[in-house]
């Protein structure tokens, strides 16, 4: 699980919450038709925008904000020095074995590719495709949560809008002018917080792990490689190496 997604959430709301009820007129912020308003008008605004298949999958990928398995670059390359040299030694075909053992489905089917004796051009070509439609399943999740994000503070003023011009309607009575404005903006003060706390942050975290994800697979795309090509264990580790950050690296071994 990412800590830092959900300490982060839970702080700013904890925050927010804590300044609320720690001020008189707390109630104030609870207002059933500014909620309504609000997440009623984001989502429908966002249906407009997308496919109701990719607003209701956004949930599974949001899970990936906060359930993620950290796999670094130098185990990946670690485990590929590993199948380089049983490669070496014993043949491709003793790959099988290792891709059998294996959960990630991209990884397995590269294995499958090189064990199956393809060229090097269609097995980059097949895993490339691969990476460039996973990329593309991700940004879609980031765009609908970026969407809402932009949609939300828009119905928050929408709401404002209205509750002043109820506000307007009902002039008369001087001593009720304050109540009233706190509950127009309370409608702006909702849309705001989804946006900033919720939806734009889980947003950029999405394309975030979207890019870390397309690096390792990447770097899982040249080790194959690598290996088909029938490469010396420590000059894949040299190539993979120069892929990643210095901090990130396998250290060679002397």
């Amino acid at each position: 699980m990412d800590l830092a997604t959900l300490i982060g959430i839970i702080a700013s709301l904890g925050l927010v919450s804590y300044s609320i009820l720690s001020a008189e007129g707390a109630a104030t912020f609870i207002n059933v038709p500014s909620i309504v308003i609000v997440f009623g008008g984001t989502m429908g605004a966002t249906l407009v925008c997308f496919p109701i298949k990719n607003v209701a999958g956004v949930l599974g990928v949001v899970k990936k904000a906060f359930l993620v398995k950290e796999v670094s670059a130098a185990e990946i390359i670690g485990r590929m020095e590993e199948m380089a040299k049983k490669a070496r030694k014993e043949g491709l075909l003793s790959l099988q074995t290792a891709a059998s053992d294996l959960t990630d489905e991209f990884y397995k089917t590269g294995i499958q590719l090189v064990v199956d004796g393809q060229e090097a051009d269609t097995i980059e070509s097949i895993l490339n495709t691969e990476i460039d439609y996973i990329a593309a399943r991700h940004e879609v999740g980031a765009e609908v949560l970026k969407a809402a994000g932009t949609y939300a503070p828009a119905f928050g003023m929408i709401g404002t809008i209205i509750g002043l011009i109820q506000m307007l309607q009902n002039m008369a009575d001087p001593s009720s002018i304050g109540p009233a404005m706190a509950v127009a903006l309370v409608t702006t003060f909702y849309g705001a917080l989804l946006s900033n706390v919720v939806f734009l942050p889980l947003a950029t975290k999405l394309q975030r792990r979207s890019a870390m994800e397309v690096e390792q697979k990447s770097l899982i795309v040249e080790g194959l490689l690598s290996i088909h090509a029938g490469d010396n264990p420590r000059i894949l580790v040299q190539k993979l190496n120069g892929f990643v950050a210095p901090d990130q690296r396998l250290a060679e071994a002397a």
